[in-house]
């Protein structure tokens, strides 16, 4: 095989060496799970809803131990799945380049791999951080070169529950339905997954044409000449604030509460593989210790962000300037804040996202179900935190846990694998670091429930396996070789 090194510009030769990887480590594992039809229909062993980068790492997993009866769905057409060009907008990725993210611990696999086989290595050396683009372009190549089973365009508008115990999804393309029937199903729905945006009640009454969300599409190129506000300092704020500068509007106004911006990222700053394996296994006080801490101190916008929003003349960034008042006022809108009144044309709240099961459609039957940390643990004096309240209580595989024992079994058959899980097991599911050890947790939890349901399968197959090792003529008794010289003697 040709040394990559050698053909810096050759993504063929870096296929060939990841399909040589994959070789030498015998995988993917062959598939193992016995197949299953309900009345001729075939049951789908593990569905994933989400074809971003969680949930192409779990199909990675899955597929790498043997379990190739998955399948990915994603509403999106192909090559636009998750945020990276759709809603999100920044230059580049917030993660240092080197991190090995979705690549399951195969180097061939990395985002350093692909980058250098395309543009070089000294590229490479000369890159900052990952053009979001970029990142896109390489989870396209990831999903190609695994061979991953992904349906785009595909909206599963409900999961139900059956009485055998699996789970029907209630499917929707091109104005067509079906039911898909599933033993295992992997919410791989990224930060919104368990809710949706964050919008406070001072918009409820605008008129939508107003305002937007930051996960919102954005004509950006509408609001050339206009006052546009934008609610929040953190990363996707000014994010959407720098395309609006660069957009061209007249004038752009940010409003903090805070009186400084945060400078320091917490969770960086203690990032380790003792965090990625061991905060699950904190005490639950110490978890919620964990991330209220980190959240109230909340995580600053990147450097090149604030820069790219700070060089406009045209950028006014206020200060200990929560909302106090949001009205219309014929075509424009007037924001109060405790300092003074803002006329503006359109609003953008980059206030994040809200954990709401009734938000979510999808989860309708099991939503009076799911448990939730405020279910079962006692809020510590001090560190009341609605967010981290209203967060899933999950399993070891990421599973849904009941609210009352045995009122719907089928939850432990349903796995958070998105940012809401992250109280239960830490950063795990929603960025890029800990991806692949969070696939590879899911994957090994989904495993062991596959075979103990079907444990009495296997067995059958174990006492029906008859495949000799040995034929019988490698090896005789000695007493019987003995026995004629012997007899013999005594003669």
């Amino acid at each position: 095989m040709s040394d990559l090194s050698t053909h810096p510009h050759n993504l063929d030769a870096l296929e060939a060496r990841l399909r040589q990887d994959l070789s030498w480590l015998e995988l993917p594992a062959k598939a193992w799970v016995p197949a299953r039809e309900i009345d001729g229909q075939p049951v789908i062993d593990v569905v994933i809803i989400g074809g971003g980068m969680a949930g192409l790492v779990a199909s990675g997993m899955l597929k790498r131990l043997g379990v190739a009866n998955h399948v990915i769905l994603d509403k999106a057409p192909a090559g636009q799945e998750g945020p990276w060009v759709t809603f999100a907008r920044m230059r580049t990725l917030r993660s240092p380049k080197q991190l090995t993210g979705p690549a399951m611990g195969l180097p061939a696999l990395t985002f350093r791999a692909y980058y250098e086989a395309r543009f070089g290595s000294a590229a490479w050396m000369a890159l900052d951080r990952a053009p979001r683009e970029t990142w896109m372009d390489y989870l396209i190549w990831y999903r190609k070169v695994l061979e991953l089973p992904v349906r785009n365009g595909v909206s599963v508008d409900a999961i139900l529950p059956r009485d055998d115990g699996m789970l029907d999804l209630a499917c929707s393309e091109n104005g067509r339905t079906e039911t898909i029937i599933a033993r295992h199903v992997v919410l791989a729905t990224g930060r919104d997954g368990l809710g949706g945006p964050f919008v406070p009640d001072i918009a409820e009454n605008i008129d939508r044409r107003f305002w937007a969300h930051t996960a919102d599409a954005i004509d950006f190129a509408a609001l050339r000449g206009k006052r546009v506000g934008v609610i929040g300092a953190g990363a996707s704020a000014m994010d959407n604030a720098a395309t609006a500068l660069e957009a061209g509007v007249a004038r752009l106004d940010m409003f903090v509460r805070r009186k400084e911006l945060p400078r320091i990222n917490k969770f960086t700053g203690i990032g380790s593989q003792g965090v990625v394996h061991g905060f699950a296994g904190l005490p639950d006080e110490w978890k919620w210790r964990f991330l209220d801490y980190a959240m109230s101190q909340q995580t600053p916008p990147p450097r090149p962000s604030v820069l790219r929003v700070s060089s406009f003349e045209r950028a006014h960034l206020h200060l200990q300037s929560p909302i106090t008042g949001l009205q219309q006022d014929g075509d424009q809108l007037v924001v109060t804040t405790s300092k003074a009144s803002y006329p503006l044309d359109f609003l953008i709240f980059g206030t994040g996202f809200k954990i709401d099961l009734t938000n979510r459609p999808e989860l309708a039957v099991f939503e009076p179900h799911i448990r939730l940390w405020r279910d079962r643990f006692p809020m510590p004096a001090g560190m009341a935190n609605a967010e981290l309240e209203g967060s899933p209580d999950l399993g070891e595989a990421f599973e849904f846990l009941e609210r009352e024992p045995g009122s719907c079994p089928v939850l432990s058959k349903i796995h958070c694998f998105n940012f809401p899980a992250t109280l239960s097991h830490g950063k795990l599911t929603g960025d890029i670091p800990a991806i692949s050890e969070g696939a590879d947790r899911l994957a090994r939890g989904v495993v062991r429930s596959l075979f103990v349901e079907d444990r009495e399968k296997h067995f059958a197959n174990l006492q029906a396996f008859d495949t000799p090792e040995l034929l019988g003529d490698e090896w005789f008794d000695a007493e019987t070789e003995a026995l004629p010289e012997l007899s013999s003697e005594r003669t």
